[in-house]
């Protein structure tokens, strides 16, 4: 089998509120809107989308990952766009963490120095 995208999904309730904070988080507007006030989605990498989705059975649960090149100015980034990221803090190996939780509950976490191989 050959898998040629990754979608990470993230549930939500108040699809608008959300919809607007991911663009705020994201810093633009979704690439994809496939199902008016249901989903839309951003294009992260080449092969790798990040869909927000109504969902009120799951709303709150999801939990995401983004890989950044530059933790340290992220957050920064983040504050200029009305948002309240986390302290970094230091993980294992020299990986850093730094997160954000949106209006559902979802967890958003920006990783520093990430590698493929540890």
């Amino acid at each position: 089998m050959t898998i040629n995208h990754l979608l990470a999904v993230v549930p939500v309730a108040d699809f608008e509120a959300a919809h607007r904070w991911y663009e705020r988080l994201l810093g633009r507007r979704a690439d994809n809107a496939p199902m008016a006030g249901l989903l839309v989605e951003w294009r992260m990498t080449d092969n790798g989308w990040l869909q927000l989705t109504h969902d009120e059975t799951r709303a709150g649960t999801g939990l995401l990952n983004f890989a950044v090149d530059d933790l340290p100015a992220h957050p920064a980034e983040l504050h200029g766009r009305g948002l309240e990221p986390g302290e970094i803090v230091q993980a294992n190996k020299g990986v850093q963490l730094s997160t954000i939780v949106d209006p559902e509950g979802n967890t958003i976490t920006f990783i520093g120095h990430f590698r493929e191989v540890y």
